[in-house]
């Protein structure tokens, strides 16, 4: 097994290596004065089960130059099997036609990373599960919910919280995490007036006196979850915290969520956090390292991932 890493996320890569005992092949990704990538793997891979650590996070054509690249160069290497481990799939947002005359461009990267010759992905919590069907290839999509769990056993009172999903559209998540902590759900009915923006309009389920657990998988400008959360406490929540697995955290997020009435975002580190992330004092970090790792690890080991999760 080797493992390889581009330069999205290098400090989750090391974990991962840290975790599975194998170090990190050696691959230069470099750029020439017109910024086209170059790459060259520093080390034999013929014949080797390949695993490429790269998160399409921003700025996220680059990254996924990168990720495509780097996978031709191992096919081009003559590599036994590349598996493409992607944390955060950037496009997953793009999975379906919204309007006329629109891309539905998370199945274009598909296309992209199958073509450039990736055998297999693995990646967390996509968007829209669905969009394990846009690959020809084996898709592992994991979940982060088992190491939120035990961050919220080990931090929280759970016999009295709730588990409250942003939107309709995330309650399965949201009760499979409530199923997995015994809690009650609730849901935040809102309606969108434009992109970017969100109006809260109603919580349905009982949140009084509880200790509120938001869940969702991305966070971008943060709107939702700090309207979310001023709408629970005025609905009699004692306090409210919100887990995301991936902190895209765009423009002005950091500050909104800093100032909002959270009284912590927990997200993982899918995507490299940035200085603002690491200063913020409601923001905190948990490692997805070892759940990706033991995922490599059973890939090439041809064992079992699902029963990760059972």
């Amino acid at each position: 097994m080797k493992l390889v890493a581009g330069n999205s996320n290098r400090p989750l890569a090391e974990a991962i290596s840290a975790y599975l005992e194998v170090p990190l092949a050696r691959c230069m990704v470099k750029r020439f004065a017109d910024m086209e990538i170059f790459v060259e793997i520093g080390e034999n891979v013929r014949g080797e089960d390949v695993f490429v650590i790269q998160s399409t996070s921003f700025p996220t054509n680059d990254h996924l130059m990168e990720l495509l690249i780097i996978t031709d160069a191992l096919r081009r290497s003559s590599a036994r099997r590349i598996t493409a481990v992607v944390p955060y799939f950037g496009y997953a947002r793009q999975d379906r036609k919204p309007g006329p005359r629109t891309p539905i461009s998370a199945k274009l990267v598909a296309n992209l990373m199958t073509n450039a010759g990736a055998d297999r992905v693995l990646t967390l919590d996509l968007h829209a599960g669905q969009i394990q069907g846009f690959f020809d290839i084996p898709t592992d999509n994991l979940f982060a919910a088992p190491v939120m769990v035990r961050d919220i056993k080990e931090r929280l009172d759970i016999s009295n919280t709730a588990v409250v999903s942003p939107d309709v559209g995330g309650v399965v998540r949201a009760r499979a995490l409530a199923k997995r902590i015994d809690a009650p759900l609730a849901i935040v009915d809102k309606r969108r007036e434009r992109p970017g923006e969100s109006e809260v309009m109603n919580i349905i389920g009982d949140v009084s006196g509880r200790s509120c657990i938001l869940i969702d998988d991305i966070i971008d400008s943060g709107g939702t979850l700090c309207n979310a959360a001023e709408a629970l406490l005025a609905k009699g929540a004692s306090e409210v915290y919100a887990y995301c697995t991936h902190a895209v955290l765009s423009g002005g997020a950091v500050s909104r969520i800093a100032s909002s009435k959270l009284k912590e975002l927990v997200v993982t580190d899918s995507i490299m956090p940035t200085e603002a992330v690491k200063v913020a004092p409601n923001i905190r970090t948990i490692s997805i390292a070892p759940l990706i790792g033991e995922a490599i690890r059973r890939t090439a080991s041809e064992s079992s991932v699902s029963s990760l999760f059972d």
